[in-house]
């Protein structure tokens, strides 16, 4: 697999570019920027645990002079991509017979089934996620916790986040957003803003990651 056709980036990109081109396409396919039952999801799911598999590969300078050691080595220029056919996809992770081939799978998150790889691809989108947040104002703290600049971005999605505002913002936004609706508190004081952004309803965490991709693409990464 080609970490770097799927990142966007050339194999010379700076560290701080790998970075910025992760949150760019982790922002772009993730999962949750359309509904559940979307029969774009499984494709989506799917791109997403690659750019995950390729940023834990690249963010760091020891496993990617490996993996560059390998691709180089094994001529993988020209191996299938997250484009290629499903089938043909998976053929470079395992050993050929007669052993000519390489194991792949020896990089990225190395996950045993794709529950493991989705918690891992959450995890790791998580703590990025947090930082793009404490850059925008919206998060603050090494714990991430939610500022009022993020309450009141989320109290402007639905009715479905009434309960994390009155709960951790009270109030005049809370007041005037949630108005009767008290019986949809949800105690979420002390989460991150991840932790959070985990519980709202799925619509909302669609219109939040396209406010969110919105700046961070006009700020930090361009469009």
């Amino acid at each position: 697999m080609d970490y770097y056709k799927i990142l966007d980036i050339s194999q010379s990109a700076t560290q701080q570019q790998v970075r910025d081109a992760y949150k760019k396409q982790a922002l772009k396919s993730h999962p949750d920027r359309v509904p559940s039952d979307s029969p774009e999801r499984p494709a989506r799911t799917k791109k997403f645990q690659q750019i995950n598999d390729a940023y834990f590969t690249l963010s760091d300078p020891s496993r990617r002079r490996d993996y560059d050691s390998a691709r180089s080595y094994h001529g993988f220029h020209n191996a299938p991509t997250e484009d290629s056919d499903p089938e043909e996809e998976e053929i470079p992770r395992q050993k050929a017979p007669g052993g000519g081939g390489f194991p792949w799978s020896a990089f990225g998150f190395g996950a045993k089934d794709s529950k493991e790889e989705e918690q891992f691809s959450s995890e790791q989108f998580g703590s990025v996620f947090e930082e793009m947040l404490r850059d925008e104002g919206l998060a603050e703290g090494q714990e991430a916790k939610p500022t009022g600049k993020f309450w009141s971005l989320v109290g402007g999605l639905s009715g479905g986040a009434m309960g994390f505002i009155v709960a951790n913002f009270p109030g005049a936004l809370a007041g005037a957003v949630a108005g009767n609706r008290l019986g949809a508190v949800r105690d979420s004081r002390g989460k991150s803003v991840y932790s959070v952004f985990q519980e709202l309803p799925q619509g909302d965490k669609a219109k939040l990651l396209s406010e969110l991709a919105a700046k961070v693409f006009a700020h930090a990464i361009g469009s």
